[in-house]
């Protein structure tokens, strides 16, 4: 027998008995050692609250599970990468062709809704603080199955108490302006940057009379049950809308008689409408076009009375489908104010700037906004399903102090969140058929440096 070249007596290899556990597949057992009762447990804590360090302390107190922050991040991105995993295997199947056949029936009515949100990142692998911090896009979609009626005439030519309500409409605008983080290129000034607080209340007279509740027919559709699935994704346009093509088909949306797509009027959303989701109507969001008048009517009035007035008609144009007329007295407006007198270009709060935006705003998506028709044919005609969802998402990802330094980890709790907003509960799922494990990590102790 030939020396030991270590002066160590325990420097021996581990008992075979040790390294494996012939039942721990049958078990479900991963590399970690946690059930998947367990691991689900983890992993829907830390999908559910703001950060993996209260996740954390949540198990403990609730649950009895000792586990440290750091570990719960591990789990989470790694079921979260597995996630992703499986979403790109689904995804690369469709575009290829290979798909497996349908068996979901066919539904009545399917609303698709794309929108983006932002999140903030930093540089990694520079020690501690935030460095090159940034903001990013996360792009959601929101995949619906609805149940209502067709009609022959509008059934709601009147627009919904909600957009003639003075304040609820002022705090539907700034959260709308809040949401979208950073103005963007072509946005509007927010309400706050105007100066301007709370609108004043006004008489009722001021208003369209509306049909009351019990006299109007069954719209908007209602959803089913277990209707919602979500798609979340960091990566591009383009990326992006493939995976929600190929949701959509496993959800056999191409099936249903009738359906729409709904968008904040980006660019991109189009673009995307017309390359995965031809079958489906365009439709622009309502609430973005009136959060435009909303502004444009502030900027331009000389008070609040004045402020309102025009802001219900021209909304009341749109909603009725008269989008055109609101376009021509935009633009009579426009060369009433004359050229900008100031040298260089106009500031972003000057009237005639921000009449432009929004006549260019209303131009490339008028054609978009035959709301009467979408009612008729017993469509949504508001994306507000994806407009919470981007809510619930940002509660987990976006936050004042938080940043994001590896682009692997957002995408990760993206998709365990996702998982968890879905109707279908394919975390539980997911979780439940992974494959055990006959093998347990063995982490090594790293040698104590010394004093």
């Amino acid at each position: 027998m030939a020396a030991s070249s270590t002066a160590n007596p325990r420097a021996t290899a581990r008992p075979a008995a040790g390294l494996f556990f012939p039942q721990r597949p049958h078990l479900k057992l991963d590399t970690h050692g946690y059930s998947a009762a367990i691991l689900n447990k983890i992993v829907t804590a830390t999908g559910q609250v703001k950060s993996h360090d209260l996740a954390a302390k949540v198990l403990q107190v609730v649950g009895e599970i000792d586990i440290s922050g750091r570990h719960v991040n591990r789990l989470a991105e790694e079921i979260g990468l597995e996630l992703a995993a499986a979403r790109d295997r689904q995804t690369e199947d469709y575009v290829h062709h290979r798909r497996q056949p349908v068996t979901v029936p066919a539904p009545e009515v399917v609303a698709i809704a794309l929108d983006g949100g932002r999140v903030q990142t930093r540089a990694a692998g520079q020690g501690p603080g935030v460095h090159e911090q940034q903001w990013k896009e996360d792009k959601v979609a929101c995949l619906l199955t609805l149940h209502g009626e067709t009609f022959a005439e509008d059934p709601h030519p009147q627009p919904p108490r909600c957009f003639l309500d003075p304040p609820k409409v002022d705090e539907m605008v700034r959260e709308m302006q809040a949401h979208h983080g950073p103005r963007q290129e072509n946005e509007l000034p927010q309400l706050t940057e105007l100066g301007l607080g709370q609108p004043a209340p006004v008489a009722a007279s001021t208003a369209p009379t509306e049909v009351e509740a019990d006299d109007q027919p069954a719209w908007p559709p209602e959803r089913t049950k277990q209707s919602r699935t979500c798609v979340a994704t960091m990566q591009d346009c383009a990326s992006f809308g493939k995976m929600v093509a190929a949701e959509a088909y496993r959800r056999n949306f191409q099936a249903a008689p009738r359906g729409a797509l709904l968008g904040d009027g980006s660019v991109w959303i189009w673009n995307l409408q017309a390359k995965w989701f031809s079958w489906l109507t365009p439709v622009a969001d309502f609430v973005h076009p009136l959060t435009y008048l909303y502004v444009t009517a502030t900027v331009l009035a000389a008070s609040v009375a004045e402020r309102w007035q025009l802001y219900v008609g021209w909304m009341t144009s749109c909603w009725q489908g008269r989008v055109r007329e609101v376009i021509d007295a935009m633009q009579e407006r426009l060369q009433q104010l004359g050229p900008y007198p100031g040298p260089g270009p106009p500031a972003l709060t000057d009237p005639r700037e921000v009449l432009r935006r929004t006549l260019t705003y209303l131009s490339n998506n008028q054609e978009r906004m035959n709301y009467v028709e979408y009612r008729k044919q017993g469509l949504p005609v508001t994306s507000s399903m994806v407009e919470s969802l981007i809510k619930e998402v940002n509660y987990r990802v976006k936050g004042t102090e938080k940043f994001w330094d590896r682009p692997e980890g957002a995408e990760a709790i993206l998709q365990v969140r996702a998982a968890l907003l879905s109707a279908d509960d394919r975390l539980t799922h997911h979780i439940e058929t992974r494959p055990g494990s006959a093998m347990r990590r063995h982490t090594t102790r790293q040698p104590r440096k010394a004093a």
